[in-house]
């Protein structure tokens, strides 16, 4: 499946649980050798009352992250079109906590991504020794890299939307250094859990563009979880509306958010089922 062409191998380990090893999904995840994907998702019996399902998300280098966006969209329509269940909103568990998931008339799907957390501590991030610039009613942090190829620090966002992520102001995505920054971000040491990392242009208040390097599958056609970031730093620098078109790579997602620190960003976009197949995955690799 893809969601704006961030694109996703779906599990369906409901009945039985398969057990794959990091080095197995890698094996999916492979462009050449595999099936190909920017992150493994399976679909599990539910864990809990109210809950429908656990949304299970392993990155392409075979690590287990804490949500996707784009994957929760396809998500909702895979377990609907696999007859795992007939509702158009479902409830789902994550790593990071609990989201729903809705079916619009239009056939793209929105998804409550929850509010964002702001607290360095629970991103993580370490400050330490750092002073934040003042920029709307927010900030920017000052990241320096010992890097030769990134030698002036970069100031970004900082946030988590489930997941690490930062944003920074870019004044044409096309010619931002997101194949060379992006990978220092991403393994920043400030940065515990590694980051994904977010270059926003500004068209107007209500419309950007986008391109994110994201932690473990280096750039995608989209993110999601990075658009609701985007979004979100930039209506606290005081340059955004509340409801925000995203242009990426991959296609256009629409994120809603108030402003208002506790309230859930909601995400829109595509979800397509591109083709359903059979793998024998190798027990040693």
């Amino acid at each position: 499946m893809q969601g704006a062409g961030n694109d996703f191998v779906m599990l369906d380990e409901t009945r039985e649980r398969f057990n794959l090893s990091p080095a197995q999904y890698r094996f999916l995840a492979d462009r050449h050798f595999g099936v190909g994907a920017d992150q493994i998702l399976s679909v599990r019996p539910s864990p809990g009352e109210g809950i429908d399902f656990e949304y299970v998300i392993h990155n392409a280098d075979g690590g287990e992250v804490e949500q996707c966006g784009n994957g929760a969209r396809c998500f909702v329509r895979f377990v609907r079109e696999q007859g795992l269940t007939s509702k158009d909103a479902v409830r789902v568990k994550t790593l990071s906590g609990v989201i729903e998931l809705r079916m619009q008339p239009d056939g793209r799907v929105t998804v409550d991504m929850g509010a964002p957390v702001f607290e360095l501590d629970r991103i993580p991030f370490d400050a330490t020794g750092l002073l934040p610039q003042a920029e709307g009613s927010w900030q920017k942090w000052p990241l320096a890299f010992e890097a030769p190829t990134q030698s002036v620090p970069v100031l970004i966002a900082i946030l988590s939307m489930g997941n690490p992520h930062t944003v920074q102001l870019v004044a044409d995505v096309d010619s931002a250094p997101v194949l060379q920054t992006g990978p220092l971000i991403e393994r920043h040491e400030r940065f515990p859990r590694r980051a994904n990392a977010g270059f926003m242009q500004v068209v107007s208040r209500r419309r950007i563009r986008l391109r994110v390097y994201e932690r473990g599958a280096g750039e995608t056609l989209a993110c999601g979880t990075g658009a609701c970031a985007a979004v979100v730093a930039g209506r606290r620098w005081g340059l955004l509306d509340a409801r925000v078109d995203v242009t990426t790579r991959g296609g256009e997602l629409t994120i809603d958010w108030t402003g208002q620190l506790e309230a859930p960003v909601m995400m829109t976009g595509p979800a397509t089922t591109v083709f359903a197949s059979e793998i024998e995955v190798p027990d040693a690799l």
